[in-house]
């Protein structure tokens, strides 16, 4: 898996945690913790997370690693 693979997976695995806390408790943490929604910082997060997601789709069309086939 490539780096920017891994990176990808990560800020996706960050953007579920928030969803997953915005759902179940109506809290969102990354608004949280970088001042607002609607702050600089927030929408650059939710937006490497946007684009992140969207490369992760590129992960489900690979053909699997010579690792994984032995």
């Amino acid at each position: 898996m490539m780096i920017i693979d891994r990176i990808a997976l990560c800020l996706t695995i960050i953007g579920a945690i928030n969803w997953g806390s915005v759902g179940i408790f109506s809290f969102d943490i990354v608004a949280w913790l970088f001042g607002g929604a609607g702050s600089a910082i927030s929408r650059i997060i939710f937006t490497l997370v946007g684009i992140a997601g969207l490369w992760c789709i590129s992960l489900l069309f690979r053909e699997h690693d010579k690792e994984l086939d032995s």
